[in-house]
């Protein structure tokens, strides 16, 4: 019997306030439900507006420890009702420290585990360095579903060692939920790049691939506007984009995978045979 499994993929403004926000990504998970999507994912810190454009000390009240986070909290019940998975992302508050993480929220409503961000960029308009430490809890590959699941946060899609890891600890589906557009202060279009590098990973682990991120224009007491470009896709094990949104769009893509037919050809396509581990030990090293 096939293992077959529906993933989902939520795109849309997150600029207004966080019960605003939190509405409204509500809103198409119960949409993504209704179409027969399993695992749903929405965008990176859906919350509230991307804030880590600027370096402010009063953006840091905005975490709360997992279990009393408002997204947490608000997908936790929604999955128990439509008896569905969230890979929740949200701004922990773990004691004095603080994390970009994703809660995996299971369809009984309970949570699963964290994964929190390894990958920190620090750049013009993604100054994350100020408000994140360095994920702590190494990558997390989840079974949700009869399926396992890997998630990656943003800037972790980037990363090929992220994603080899992720498919060498089992990982059939990789999910990355995202925050990303314009960068104010340089020449510098990211959007095709940033499809590019998740695509490479989605055929060179043959791996299907999912990734959400936010659409329209954030302007922060009234610094330079930042405009994220949406794109959200799916692609399948060969790389392929079965769906995808586009750079204004609200709404939602999913899609189904057989993971057996997946799983065929992962062995057949022979990366995981032909690995040569005993000559990469450079990957290890600071340089």
């Amino acid at each position: 019997m096939a293992r077959n499994i529906t993933v989902a993929a939520l795109q849309l403004p997150l600029g207004g306030g966080e019960a605003e926000n939190i509405e409204a990504v509500c809103d198409l998970v119960s949409q993504a439900a209704t179409k027969g999507a399993q695992v749903i994912l929405p965008p990176e810190l859906f919350s509230g507006p991307y804030f880590c454009k600027t370096e402010s000390e009063e953006h840091f009240a905005l975490a709360h420890p997992v279990a009393d986070h408002p997204s947490v909290r608000a997908m936790a019940k929604l999955a128990e009702q439509l008896g569905v998975a969230i890979p929740t992302s949200f701004f922990e508050r773990d004691g004095p420290h603080y994390y970009n993480s994703v809660a995996m929220i299971g369809p009984d409503g309970e949570i699963i585990g964290i994964y929190r961000k390894s990958h920190i960029p620090d750049g013009p308009g993604y100054e994350e360095k100020y408000y994140f430490r360095p994920g702590n809890s190494g990558f997390k590959v989840w079974d949700v579903l009869g399926a396992k699941i890997g998630v990656g946060i943003c800037w972790d899609q980037w990363y090929p060692e992220a994603a080899r890891a992720m498919a060498l600890m089992g990982a059939e589906l990789l999910l990355y939920p995202t925050a990303i557009g314009s960068e104010p202060e340089e020449d510098l279009d990211t959007r095709d790049m940033w499809r590019r590098a998740m695509v490479g990973h989605a055929v060179s682990n043959a791996i299907p691939v999912v990734a959400s991120n936010r659409v329209g224009e954030e302007a922060e007491h009234g610094g330079t506007p930042q405009s994220f470009y949406g794109t959200s896709f799916i692609t399948d094990e060969k790389g392929d984009i079965v769906c995808d949104l586009g750079d204004s769009e609200t709404g939602l893509i999913t899609a189904s995978f057989d993971l057996d037919e997946t799983a065929k050809h992962r062995a057949s396509m022979g990366f995981f045979r032909d690995r040569r581990p005993d000559l990469y030990g450079q990957l290890a090293q600071d340089s």
